[in-house]
């Protein structure tokens, strides 16, 4: 197996205050932007994103998370989920959401995160912002807000290590 470093921790912090940019960029309206972090890493990057857009536009930005976990279309390939708290600080009828997930792939965490969401309201208008977008699709999902494009193969691995949990912060792609 191969490792490639692709963002040392350096790079990593500047990447996600690029996302933070972007979004304030396009939410001058910010009473009505809640971010919500897709468990596990989406949450880590969401917290992150937020201490950026508070700086940026010196306002509270209300932070929540979802656990996609029952709303997984595989659920019968795999044993049970370990299921995290979904939480919404905030009612989310007709505010702007902004989902966000470390790594987009084929699309199907994210289409799990917007069922998930659909249980605490429906927003204005919700987009997506990722840390790495890999490609390889497989639904109509596209981001509003990218860190970093990368080409990868079906068979690579790309992780995110957070400080909190792994003591860097990384991306890495591990090829076979």
């Amino acid at each position: 197996m191969k490792t490639v470093v692709l963002l040392d921790s350096e790079k990593f912090n500047k990447v996600i205050e690029e996302i933070a940019k972007q979004i304030a960029s396009q939410h001058q309206n910010i009473d009505g932007i809640v971010l919500v972090g897709v468990q596990r890493g989406g949450v880590y990057l969401a917290e992150r994103i937020r201490t950026h857009l508070q700086k940026i536009l010196n306002c509270e930005i209300p932070l929540g998370s979802v656990d996609i976990g029952m709303y997984r279309d595989d659920l019968n390939q795999h044993l049970p989920p370990q299921l995290k708290p979904s939480m919404i600080p905030v009612d989310i009828n007709d505010k702007d959401v902004v989902l966000v997930d470390d790594v987009l792939f084929s699309g199907r965490t994210t289409r799990a995160a917007l069922e998930a969401l659909n249980d605490f309201g429906r927003p204005a208008r919700v987009q997506l912002a990722v840390l790495i977008d890999r490609g390889h699709r497989e639904l109509p999902i596209k981001a509003d807000f990218v860190g970093k494009y990368i080409e990868t193969d079906k068979d690579d691995t790309v992780k995110v290590l957070f400080k909190e949990l792994d003591g860097v912060d990384e991306v890495i792609i591990e090829r076979p």
